[in-house]
């Protein structure tokens, strides 16, 4: 599934194509997504002009100067720069042309993605969302304050979108294997201190990720229409059994929570 990095390089990858652009066409190949795109879409958005773009967690936020297109990526979908020479494929849903030739084309073989159309600015998938971890507002001060009356496991913890938004199960792997600390431990039992490094590390591989354009995922590519290459540094996800690439003296060992993988080091994490 893409994650935050994933959905901020597509946001990187396509704003320079169609930021000042007037949308001035639509088509819509299959309006069965997650929840139906409805009949109205097209006249919604043809005449538009693209103001800005923003991600919000994992939706990508168009702005046009009427209102605003939120995408959910879903389970693997993908938004690509292409032009009208490069022929539909199966699974390309949807086509949004601007005024410079260029397509905005949404690709889903799986069809757990959805786009809806904003005329303000609550939205159900939006409303209930905690902060940004890469924003002043998220810190081991604000997670150490949230995890008191939490008695489930950290890693199911930072993972819930209400806490702070962003930390897919990638990275949340890798995150509580560089800060040392068990993903089965409870929430609550942890200190501010190891809270403090938690969300340095949070910070630092998610920025990371962005940087180097997201995981390697197998239906994930970018705006540009190439894959990620963070995976090629995971240090645990992954990984089960292997050798822990930090102490050499303990395999990896791998478990489930709530359906997740999850991989850990039982010398470095504690």
């Amino acid at each position: 599934m893409p994650e935050l990095p994933e959905v901020e390089t597509t946001r990187r990858g396509i704003a320079p194509h169609i930021v000042g652009q007037k949308i001035i066409d639509v088509t819509v190949r299959d309006r069965r997504l997650r929840w139906p795109i409805p009949s109205a879409f097209e006249q919604d958005i043809v005449g538009g002009t693209v103001a800005t773009t923003r991600r919000r967690a994992k939706y990508l936020l168009i702005d046009l100067d009427r209102g605003t297109l939120l995408v959910h990526l879903g389970m693997s979908g993908s938004l690509r720069i292409t032009s009208a020479a490069e022929a539909a494929r199966k699974h390309d849903h949807v086509d949004i042309t601007l005024e410079n030739g260029v397509i905005l084309r949404y690709h889903d073989p799986r069809r757990f993605g959805s786009m809806h159309w904003l005329t303000e600015a609550s939205h159900i998938l939006l409303d209930q969302l905690g902060p940004e971890p890469l924003s002043d507002e998220f810190s081991g001060h604000y997670l150490f304050r949230q995890s008191r009356r939490r008695t489930g496991a950290v890693k199911l913890f930072i993972m819930d979108a209400k806490v702070v938004v962003g930390v897919g199960n990638i990275y949340a792997n890798e995150a509580l294997f560089m800060a040392g600390i068990r993903p089965d431990r409870p929430a609550n039992k942890i200190s501010k201190a190891r809270y403090q490094k938690l969300a340095h590390v949070i910070k630092e591989v998610l920025s990371t990720a962005i940087e180097v354009g997201g995981t390697t995922l197998r239906d994930f590519v970018g705006g540009d229409g190439k894959a990620g290459y963070f995976a090629q540094s995971l240090q645990v996800y992954g990984r089960g059994g292997e050798l822990c690439r930090c102490c050499q003296s303990k395999r990896l060992a791998e478990i489930r929570q709530a359906n997740r993988t999850t991989v850990f080091c039982l010398k470095c994490q504690r």
